[in-house]
């Protein structure tokens, strides 16, 4: 089985609204905020910032956060499974994704101020 991916959409109440990617890797939700839709076509780039890590459970969350920074609501955009080709801890990240949305190989890279996001294929 491989692992899980999803993109919560995030409209919160401080921070408006923005993209929840999350990666299934090493146990754990690894997470980045992205301020507009993920790219779904070549030649689109997109930064995110490194957020907390979630646990797995969240991939399945939708509805209401009451209260603190990321309070609002939450849909998921997209989900599915994912296959990591590479992965270089805080450097380099390329996986393909298999959703609904996000379809084919997507590379991030860390750029310093943040992850850097587009599609190859």
């Amino acid at each position: 089985m491989c692992p899980r991916f999803v993109v919560h959409e995030h409209h919160a109440r401080r921070a408006g609204l923005h993209f929840d990617l999350r990666l299934e890797i090493g146990g754990v939700l690894k997470s980045w905020a992205f301020r507009k839709e993920l790219p779904t076509t070549r030649g689109v780039k997109r930064l995110g910032i490194p957020q907390p890590d979630h646990e797995l459970w969240y991939a399945d969350f939708e509805g209401v956060i009451e209260e603190g920074y990321g309070a609002g609501v939450v849909k998921i955009w997209d989900r599915g499974e994912f296959k990591l080709v590479e992965y270089e801890e805080d450097r380099k990240i390329v996986f393909d994704c298999m959703g609904s949305k996000l379809r084919g190989r997507y590379v991030m890279i860390n750029i310093g101020r943040g992850w850097l996001l587009f599609k190859t294929s």
